[in-house]
């Protein structure tokens, strides 16, 4: 294969997938060591997913006419987000990295991943807080991408390849539907473009392309076989499934669209997940809660100095 066409490498979210959760159950361990010794039990709920209650985090949607586009339903704002999304994933740019000639997505943005509240029976613990930066900077290194759900920077090889039975899923062009769509509005900035924000419906275990947040967010795919190798980790009730739930939802996506030509100058997305862990069992403590949250940020367009520094890409 010639230089020209060497795959680019994917984004920093799919080497830290399966990090993420081998880090978790290590701060796991390590948490549950500290508290089990010092905390008394905190009652934690046995359903969480009956008392979920998917809460609309942005504002809702107004028909109207925004920068001279009419908007008459969410039907209406779901159709041109899509138009636009596929429109954008055809415009390319010239770039170089390590100084040879590439051919991007003209908007290309940059990646950020944070952990949040991570609890052990309700309490937090400082020492485990401090050490999880320190951790995650060494695992999860952001790359350049696409618009998102993309697989890749490079638009010939804009596919996951862990889609139903193996197959791949191409990034190209959004599949989002309104039936995807928690909420949404759309707001007249004044200068010829206008925002859209779209919420997606919240999804257990999200997957690539399979529900409303796979078909909106980079989402982490099916994460349940990697947790169920860890040896050191056992529950003392239930499954797996029952025990290890993956929760998305809260998160929401901008977009800035030029109504003139459709071309989408800036964008901000926010994926946002919770993971809840009952009932498990590490080395001779028994029967332990524990839950975190994981912040997932895109924006576009990405600074030349994240693209210099993550990548050597330079924009010609």
């Amino acid at each position: 294969m010639s230089k020209g066409k060497v795959k680019a490498k994917g984004t920093g979210l799919d080497k830290f997938n399966k990090a993420l959760f081998i880090i978790f159950i290590l701060l796991l361990v390590a948490t549950i060591l500290v508290v089990a010794l010092s905390a008394a039990k905190v009652p934690v709920s046995q359903d969480a997913q009956e008392e979920f209650v998917d809460e609309v985090k942005i504002d809702e949607f107004k028909a109207g006419t925004y920068g001279g586009v009419e908007f008459k339903s969410v039907d209406d704002v779901v159709s041109y987000y899509v138009e636009c999304f596929n429109y954008n994933k055809t415009l390319t740019a010239a770039y170089t990295e390590n100084g040879e000639a590439k051919t991007y997505y003209k908007l290309l943005g940059d990646e950020n991943l944070e952990i949040q509240n991570l609890l052990v029976e309700g309490k937090e613990n400082a020492t485990i807080n401090k050490l999880v930066p320190g951790i995650l900077s060494g695992i999860f290194k952001g790359a350049p991408k696409g618009l998102p759900p993309a697989a890749n920077r490079d638009p010939q090889y804009d596919n996951r390849d862990d889609g139903p039975n193996g197959s791949q899923i191409p990034q190209q062009e959004s599949h989002l539907t309104v039936d995807d769509v928690l909420a949404c509005n759309v707001v007249d900035n004044g200068d010829g473009t206008i925002n859209i924000t779209i919420q997606p419906k919240a999804v257990y275990l999200s997957m690539p392309d399979e529900d409303a947040q796979g078909r909106f967010f980079n989402v982490l795919g099916d994460i349940s076989g990697t947790v169920n190798q860890i040896s050191v980790l056992s529950f003392s009730q239930g499954t797996i499934d029952e025990n290890f739930v993956v929760r998305y939802s809260g998160g929401s996506g901008t977009i800035t669209v030029n109504t003139k030509t459709k071309e989408i100058t800036a964008a901000d997305f926010e994926m946002d997940v919770h993971i809840d862990v009952q009932h498990a069992n590490v080395a001779v403590i028994k029967d332990k809660n524990a839950s975190l949250d994981i912040i997932y940020t895109n924006h576009f367009p990405a600074s030349d100095q994240f693209l210099k520094e993550s990548r050597n890409i330079e924009r010609k």
